[in-house]
C-alpha cells in the first residue's frame, strides 16, 4: 500500500478518485474534531468559565441603599439542650436582640450513624439575616468556599445557599436587591416582617416580591414542610435535571432552612458519605429532622459537598468526612 492509499481504495483506482477519498476522510475527521471540541468548549463555558455580571456587589447594593434598608445587626444567643442521642451544646452568642445557638446531634451507631448540626437563630430584625456572593461578584460559575465568603463578610454564622450561579434561572433577591428575575421553580422568600414562605416563582416577578416586603429569596428546593407536615412526593423530586445533576435522592449530605416562628429560624447541615461518622439522610429524613426541631415551613438547599456550616471563625461540620469544602456561589449569614 502506498503512503497516500486508504483502506478500501483499489490500488488501480485513478489518482483523482484516491484524492477525493482522502479529502473525504480528512473532512470527516475534522468535522468530528470540531464537534467534540465544540461540545467541550460549550461545557467549559456553561459549567466552568466565570461569567461576571456585577463585579462589585457591595458597591452595587450600596448604590441602592434606599431600597435595601438598614444594615443587619449582629448575632448571638443562649445554648440549648436536647434529648437527642449524644447531643452537645456547642456554642451560643447574643447581641442586639439577635441570638444564635449552634449544636451537634449524633444519632445511630456504626455505619448507620447520622451526624448533623443545628443553628437555632432568633433575629432581632429580619434583615439581620443576610446573603453574600462568592468573590463579592454576581454571575455564573463564580465560586468560593463558604468559610471564605463568611470571613470576608464578618459573619458569625453562615451556611451554604442555593448555588444560584450553577444556573441562569430562578428569582434572585438578596438583601432587598433584585439580581435575577427568571422564575422557574418553587422558591423560598424571607420577608422583612420575619415571616418565610414557599412560593411559585412562575406566578410572580422579582419586583412584585420586593414591593411585598421580600428581603431574600432562595431558588432550589423542594419544600420539605408545609404547615408543619412533610410535603408529599419529595422523595421523587429532581432538581436541575442536567448533566451530572439528575437526582437529589438517596442518603446524602444536606442543608436546609426552616421557620419555627416569626424571626425564629433553624438551619441544619447534615454530613454524609462517611461510614461510621455520618451516612447522610434522605429527603424525607431531612424533613423529619426539621419537623422535630419545630419548623412549620422548611426548604431544601444545595447539598452534597456544598453542605457547610460556619460558626465563630471555624467550619463546624466535616464535609464528606474529609474536612474539605467545595466552592459554592453564595451563603446565608448572620453578621458578628
Amino acid at each position: 500500500m502506498t503512503h497516500d492509499q486508504h483502506p478500501g481504495t483499489p490500488l488501480d483506482a485513478p489518482p483523482d478518485r484516491r484524492r477525493r477519498r482522502r479529502r473525504a476522510f480528512l473532512a470527516g475527521g475534522l468535522a468530528l474534531t470540531l464537534t467534540l471540541g465544540g461540545a467541550t468548549a460549550w461545557a467549559l463555558d456553561r459549567y466552568v468559565v466565570e461569567h461576571v455580571e456585577i463585579a462589585d456587589v457591595a458597591a452595587y447594593e450600596a448604590d441602592q441603599a434606599s431600597d435595601v434598608g438598614t444594615e443587619g445587626a449582629s448575632s448571638g444567643g443562649s445554648s440549648r439542650t436536647s434529648s437527642e442521642t449524644a447531643v452537645s451544646a456547642d456554642a451560643s452568642t447574643s447581641s442586639d436582640g439577635t441570638s444564635v445557638s449552634v449544636r451537634q446531634v449524633v444519632e445511630g451507631a456504626g455505619d448507620d450513624t447520622v451526624t448533623y448540626y443545628v443553628a437555632d437563630v432568633v433575629l432581632g430584625d429580619a434583615t439581620d439575616l443576610r446573603s453574600a456572593f462568592a468573590q463579592n461578584a454576581f454571575g455564573e460559575n463564580i465560586t468560593e468556599k463558604t468559610s471564605d465568603i463568611a470571613a470576608d463578610n464578618d459573619a458569625l454564622l453562615a451556611i451554604n445557599g442555593d448555588y444560584y450561579g450553577f444556573r441562569s434561572t430562578g428569582i434572585v433577591i438578596r438583601n432587598g436587591v433584585v439580581y435575577r428575575d427568571e422564575g422557574a421553580r418553587e422558591g423560598l422568600a424571607f420577608y422583612r416582617d420575619g415571616t418565610v414562605e414557599v412560593y411559585d416563582e412562575t406566578t410572580t416577578t422579582a419586583q412584585e416580591l420586593v414591593d411585598a416586603g421580600v428581603w431574600n429569596t432562595l431558588s432550589f428546593g423542594p419544600a420539605l414542610l408545609d404547615g408543619g407536615e412533610v410535603v408529599d412526593g419529595i422523595d421523587d423530586v429532581e432538581v436541575d435535571t442536567n448533566v451530572g445533576n439528575h437526582s437529589i435522592q438517596g442518603e446524602q449530605p444536606r442543608t436546609a432552612v426552616g421557620l419555627v416562628d416569626e424571626n425564629h429560624l433553624v438551619f441544619v447541615v447534615v454530613d454524609g458519605r462517611s461510614a461510621g461518622y455520618s451516612r447522610g439522610v434522605t429527603m424525607i429524613g431531612l424533613a423529619e429532622i426539621m419537623q422535630d426541631l419545630g419548623a412549620t415551613t422548611a426548604y431544601n438547599l444545595d447539598g452534597g459537598g456544598s453542605s457547610t456550616m460556619y460558626y465563630d471563625g471555624e467550619l463546624v461540620n466535616d464535609p464528606l468526612g474529609r474536612g474539605a469544602e467545595r466552592g459554592t456561589s453564595d451563603i446565608l449569614y448572620v453578621g458578628e
